[in-house]
């Protein structure tokens, strides 16, 4: 019997640590799930070897000090820092990889080819490091007798508990290409929304950082020399007001560009910080839904990802209960969790969806009432496809609409900055201009 030390999560997300005795990996992780906890992390402890017994003892020298005890080897803390951490363990696969993956493994098993040589030929072929270990596990758990699903829970940073419920459904219900293909579908189409919303952003990101560098060179580089001029040409007369106003934000950015980076990283370190408690990520999850111009698209991602992601578990054959906890850690933002939450809730007393739903601000009355017409027909996982499917067009629209409007606004804003200096130091000149004209007539 080996000891195996695991991290595991039970019902309510929280995490527990303990050690188990098990004959092998998947006797472990099936002791583990057992006691009704998911684990996320499990290695065998390592116990050092023990001394020799045929190594003589070497008898003290008379009148020599005894020697020191040995050191108790296999110990409580020797077991615990022995366990061997996988190199998978300390960071994610791109989703691309995984994505690529689940397809070709798909399409494998719809062919007729047997799961274990579909793993093997794809484990020939990878090119991921991570991900090649883990097949490389994965095909072993499975030789030993373990399940495709049971084999997933040991790379957790690989397949969370989204892809290995679905997996285990699609296992009990005998459709395991069915759903493996579904699971490529879902991440294919939650990669392409993701990548529509980072692609909408570049452009006003970069007519953002142009602008502010733009404005700093001018107010640093430009302007003192400007300033200089005019002390020179006009003697101390006093400037438009404009072009006073102009000076005295470059002198102040000059004298304070060490004080306002460092605001800016407080600032960045204190987001950090409270976003990390229960109160401040809320609350900046609320604002994310709230903002005037990306709110309306963050919450038309939210509805997409939450409606997408539950028609896809409920029609891959897992419960109801467990479909929605599972959505609810993975929504990434705490008011649409809570509203899950109370759904979870609500459906585990005997209750329907879409009281708790209507509550919530940011599901539409459109969603909670397609919602409802699903639960009556019996076909909620459909309805639930359908408002993914919907959604997923507003996104487009709303990104179309958000560039459309954020980029002429980015220009204008520039336009704006960069004219009113140089406006402001064009005024001076004309002044200057003026007074050398009338000395030579």
């Amino acid at each position: 019997m080996a000891t195996f030390q695991y991290i595991a999560k039970d019902a309510s997300g929280n995490e527990t640590r303990g050690q188990i005795e098990a004959g092998d990996r998947n006797s472990a992780i099936a002791a583990v799930r057992a006691q009704g906890l998911f684990p996320t992390a499990l290695g065998e402890v390592k116990r050092a070897a023990s001394t020799p017994a045929a190594a003589p003892k070497k008898a003290p020298k008379r009148g020599g000090p005894a020697p020191a005890p040995a050191a108790k080897k296999g110990g409580a803390l020797n077991m615990e820092l022995n366990i061997k951490l996988p190199n998978w363990m300390r960071g994610k696969i791109k989703t691309k990889v995984l994505t690529q993956f689940t397809r070709q493994l798909a399409t494998l098993v719809n062919a007729g080819l047997p799961l274990m040589r579909g793993i093997e030929v794809l484990k020939r072929q990878m090119k991921d490091a991570q991900m090649k270990e883990a097949l490389e596990g994965i095909g072993d758990n499975i030789s030993a007798g373990g399940t495709f699903s049971e084999s997933l829970t040991a790379y957790p940073k690989i397949f969370d508990n989204l892809y290995i419920n679905m997996v285990k459904a699609g296992e009990a219900g005998g459709v395991l290409e069915v759903v493996l293909g579904r699971l490529a579908e879902f991440a294919e189409k939650s990669e392409k929304i993701k990548n529509k919303v980072k692609g909408a952003m570049i452009y006003p990101i970069v007519v953002l950082l142009a602008a502010i560098g733009i404005t700093a060179f001018l107010l640093i580089m430009v302007i003192p020399k400007f300033k200089q001029v005019f002390n020179d040409m006009l003697g101390g007369a006093e400037l438009p007001a404009v072009t006073q106003f102009v000076i005295n934000a470059s002198e102040w950015v000059q004298h304070n560009y060490i004080t306002i980076g460092i605001g800016v990283v407080v600032l960045v370190v204190l987001k950090k910080i409270v976003g990390k408690t229960e109160k401040g990520a809320t609350a900046f999850d609320w604002l994310s839904l709230r903002m005037p111009v990306t709110g309306t698209l963050v919450q038309r991602t939210a509805v997409s990802r939450v409606t997408r992601t539950l028609g896809t578990l409920l029609s891959s054959g897992v419960p109801i209960l467990q479909s929605l906890m599972i959505v609810r850690d993975t929504t990434g933002n705490r008011i649409v969790s809570n509203a899950l939450q109370s759904v979870h809730d609500a459906v585990k007393e005997g209750e329907g969806m879409t009281a708790p739903l209507s509550q919530c601000w940011v599901f539409p009355p459109m969603v909670v009432s397609m919602v409802e017409v699903g639960e009556e027909t019996g076909a909620l996982a459909e309805m639930l496809t359908r408002i993914a499917n919907t959604y997923d067009d507003e996104v487009d629209n709303a990104v179309a609409g958000m560039t459309a409007a954020i980029e002429p606004a980015l220009i204008i804003v520039l336009a704006v900055v960069v004219g009113t200096i140089v406006v402001a130091m064009f005024l001076p000149m004309i002044k200057i201009i003026s007074s050398v004209s009338g000395g030579a007539a």
